[in-house]
């Protein structure tokens, strides 16, 4: 309130709720954060929300987007993902086609991002934005210290699968949040992908990742006992998933993000990388 904030609260899937809020507001701007995912980043706890993950985008980001539309909205920001591109050479960019032939639930959420943004950016009545973000960390986070990632780091039980060659794009949440202030502000309509400067294969990121923790080296296990452990989306995150460019970001919105964090470490005192 000291900062002229009003906090509402409605439930997104009742349509009339989330209209009365929103015209009451009357925003020049509407940023929709919509998702539902679980304090554990594990195969169960993740496939526990997804139907709830999937309405909560499909069906409430639905009820936003026409109370938005009904108060002449001029611009309307939606959160995406920017680890859905399709597998290939190179760092993937904005035009990059979508997975949708990867693994089961990485495809089904190609669909329901494809959806998503066609909804949004074929919208003529308002300048559509969607933020594809990298994999968080930092505070509140899976890959902070205190989070369930650290943890199972710690306990040896997030391993590197096969060669370790699936490329990951982080985004430190406190950038998430400048990125989306500045998309806001001078964005462009269409899609950015908010990620950092280092897209990083497991084989690089996790080690590090353990050596900043204190914890044991992670172990590697093939493709097949990763099966026999977990699912084929496990297996597409560890061996084949793409990085992403931001250089659109940077051009457009002089997204500077900062280096991240265990690898500034890693690159500060080489000599204690466990090997």
């Amino acid at each position: 309130m000291e900062q002229g904030i009003e906090p509402a609260i409605a439930d997104v899937f009742d349509a009339n709720a989330v209209k009365a809020v929103i015209s009451r507001a009357q925003p020049e701007v509407v940023i929709e954060q919509l998702t539902a995912l679980p304090r554990d980043y594990t195969h169960e706890s993740l496939s526990a929300v997804a139907a709830l993950n999937t309405r909560l985008r499909l069906e409430g980001g639905a009820n936003v987007l026409a109370a938005a539309q009904a108060v002449s909205v001029r611009r309307y920001l939606r959160q995406s993902i920017a680890f859905r591109a399709m597998p290939g050479p190179g760092l993937a960019d904005e035009e990059t086609p979508l997975a949708f032939d990867a693994s089961p639930g990485v495809a089904e959420d190609a669909h329901v991002l494809t959806e998503l943004e066609q909804r949004l950016l074929g919208n003529p009545r308002m300048d559509g934005i969607a933020l594809r973000y990298g994999f968080f960390y930092g505070p509140g986070t899976w890959f902070n210290p205190d989070g369930d990632v650290a943890r199972q780091v710690r306990q040896q039980q997030f391993p590197i699968i096969g060669d370790g060659g699936g490329v990951w794009s982080w985004l430190h949440i406190e950038d998430a949040a400048m990125a989306t202030v500045a998309a806001a502000e001078q964005g462009n309509a269409g899609i950015y992908l908010i990620a950092d400067d280092q897209p990083l294969a497991v084989r690089e990121w996790l080690p590090a990742f353990a050596q900043w923790l204190n914890a044991p080296s992670p172990p590697q296990i093939s493709i097949e006992d990763a099966l026999k452990a977990s699912d084929a989306d496990a297996i597409y995150y560890g061996t084949r998933m793409r990085g992403v460019s931001n250089a659109k970001a940077k051009r457009e919105l002089g997204f500077q993000p900062r280096p991240l964090e265990w690898i500034v470490e890693k690159l500060r005192h080489p000599e204690n990388v466990k090997r």
